[in-house]
């Protein structure tokens, strides 16, 4: 089984960017759509960005369209979330998940989780 592990979070102001990174522990990714997710305290797991890894495909969350992009690196087995132009709405903890889905929609439709990288947005 493939095993993400995140990466990369950290605070930061209003306006900046971080990047982060999801590397596969086990398994390679090729083959999976990736996801990544995020939920803020007292709120559910919220989609953010999907990318068809053999693909290419990506899809992304319309409150973080045109901020954030979804990518991967073959030689290195890792997804990635470049997010910019943050706000204090993006505050939250930001999962990983590996789907071997065709099509991976909903939290449900992923099979394999990371434990997390805590994001903050300062205002």
């Amino acid at each position: 089984q493939v095993q993400p592990v995140e990466s990369g979070g950290g605070l930061v102001q209003a306006g900046g960017s971080l990047r982060l990174s999801c590397a596969a522990s086990g398994r390679t990714f090729i083959n999976y759509v990736m996801g990544w997710f995020r939920q803020a305290p007292g709120k559910e797991h919220e989609f953010v960005a999907r990318i068809n890894w053999s693909s290419g495909r990506t899809y992304y969350a319309d409150s973080v369209k045109g901020r954030f992009t979804i990518s991967t690196d073959n030689a290195k087995n890792t997804v990635y979330l470049q997010m910019n132009s943050l706000k204090p709405e993006d505050t939250a903890v930001y999962y990983c998940a590996a789907s071997s889905r065709l099509v991976a929609r909903i939290k449900n439709d992923y099979d394999y989780w990371g434990q997390g990288t805590q994001v903050t947005v300062s205002s």
